[in-house]
């Protein structure tokens, strides 16, 4: 086994396509082929799926590149430090729906670090798109919530692409509205005081499935409904149009959200929010720290972590 070969590897995964990885690194379509199969004789294993869509790892393919990333990412190191005499640098991703406690521990993460350089990704995305970065590798840690609904999609898509899914809190469902809307000064709200507003949520992309959505009761119809893609502008619509949509409960005033409140929606649908990454990869010092830090966001926004024994205030 070679560098090379993992780096070929690494191409036809990011392509998605043999023929594509091919061009990138310069190689004919027939020697790149001829190298992978090299390698997957080597190693006893079929690693992709091939058809005229292109190349899907299997599930031994998953699992020989979640070692192989290891040792690129080591082997890349290496060569940072002695060959091009560059100082070490740490380097994070991940992927996630739009939460502020993640931002929250995103800047955390990076003000703690001790390193003079560093590359660090915050994927705030679509839901397909978090499966997506996993599964290429681009990210090491996603963050995304299960519930009834959409529990039997998202758990096949978890094992379809080599994921365990760990839990960090249950949340009951909210909504999200200016503080200057009426609404806001309830103690809670029914689905029915919310059928004249504007109903906002985020794109889900071309595959706009339903069991992809961030927001519950994604299969109920409304009057109104805006779609958006980022954080900020959902705010902003909140304010302007008396929008709402429907979340955690967890509003973060060091992001700018204190026009925004969160009021407890009569309904009795819990979202279980937690963190999906690769079954067989060794977790990073940086994720782990990353981990911890969610959790302590967590726990300042009054939530108990599913494993131990504080209960929310």
């Amino acid at each position: 086994m070679r560098i090379k070969q993992l780096e070929y590897l690494e191409a036809v995964i990011e392509t998605g396509s043999i023929n594509e990885a091919a061009k990138r690194l310069y190689l004919t379509q027939p020697s790149l082929s001829s190298a992978i199969k090299d390698l997957e004789r080597e190693m006893g294993i079929t690693i992709f799926q091939r058809s005229n869509s292109g190349a899907r790892l299997t599930a031994d393919g998953r699992e020989f590149m979640n070692y192989a990333k290891q040792i690129l990412d080591q082997v890349r190191l290496l060569d940072d430090r002695f060959k091009h005499q560059q100082a070490l640098h740490q380097s994070f991703a991940v992927s996630a729906q739009h939460y502020a406690f993640v931002v929250n521990a995103f800047v955390e993460l990076i003000k703690e670090i001790n390193s003079p350089t560093y590359k660090f990704t915050l994927r705030e995305t679509e839901t397909e798109n978090i499966f997506n970065d996993l599964r290429a590798f681009k990210s090491e840690l996603g963050v995304l919530y299960i519930n009834n609904f959409n529990r039997r999609i998202i758990n096949k898509l978890l094992t379809e692409n080599g994921l365990k899914f760990t839990p960090l809190f249950v949340a009951k469902p909210h909504v999200f509205l200016s503080r200057y809307n009426p609404l806001a000064k309830r103690q809670s709200i029914s689905l029915d005081d919310l059928t004249e507003l504007p109903y906002l949520s985020f794109e889900q992309g071309e595959n706009n499935s339903f069991y992809f959505s961030e927001e519950i009761q994604s299969t109920l119809s409304h009057k109104k409904e805006i779609k958006v893609s980022d954080r900020a502008t959902i705010f902003n619509l909140m304010v302007g149009l008396n929008g709402y949509t429907i979340s955690s409960g967890i509003i973060s005033s060091k992001l700018n959200d204190d026009k925004i409140v969160a009021i407890p929606l009569e309904l009795d649908d819990p979202i279980t929010i937690g963190i999906a990454q690769h079954q067989y990869t060794v977790p990073s010092q940086l994720s782990l720290k990353f981990i911890q830090l969610l959790k302590n966001h967590i726990r300042d926004y009054g939530f108990k972590i599913i494993g131990e024994e504080n209960e929310r205030v």
